[in-house]
């Protein structure tokens, strides 16, 4: 019997747009643990914003990171764009962790990230493309896609600090 291999990548081939409108590689990430979020300004979720902050704040000096991800996917919940986005969440949540340009994250039009972290036949792992805003997929020190969290998982439940704490 012959045994075919995935070829599993990692997140690290990817560049996406920040909310600036500047390429960023996600090489710069390399060595970091990451939490890749798709985000929206106006769902029931959105206070997650907050909690995100303070998970941020909790690892960042252990080398976490949280990129955020805004999506008009689900119910038309992301009207902002741009600096109008950026605004609202530092006005609003005081984030300081990296926004990224408002992008298609489920379906054929998905950006090839999202494509990526929701596809296991591409990242060797996970297969669950988000069900709504605010899913989170976790990405270990050398950009593999190790785990997911649906949107009602709040950023500061012990499931999402423990699998951090594992990677870090």
């Amino acid at each position: 019997m012959k045994s075919t291999t995935v070829n599993v990548q990692n997140i690290y081939s990817f560049n996406v747009q920040n909310i600036k409108g500047k390429i960023v590689e996600l090489s710069a990430y390399k060595n970091k643990v990451v939490l890749i979020v798709n985000t929206a300004s106006e769902c029931g979720f959105t206070p997650q914003y907050k909690e995100l902050e303070q998970l941020y704040n909790n690892y960042k000096e252990k080398g976490f990171e949280i990129l955020a991800f805004p999506s008009n996917d689900f119910g038309k919940q992301e009207p902002l764009a741009g600096k109008n986005l950026q605004n609202f969440c530092e006005l609003h949540f005081r984030i300081s962790f990296p926004l990224f340009e408002k992008v298609i994250v489920t379906g054929h039009r998905a950006i090839p990230l999202f494509q990526f972290l929701s596809t296991k036949s591409l990242n060797g792992k996970v297969n669950m493309s988000p069900k709504w805003n605010f899913q989170k997929y976790l990405i270990n020190r050398k950009g593999e896609v190790v785990d997911y969290f649906f949107p009602f998982t709040r950023p500061t439940s012990a499931s999402i600090s423990k699998a951090i704490e594992r990677l870090i």
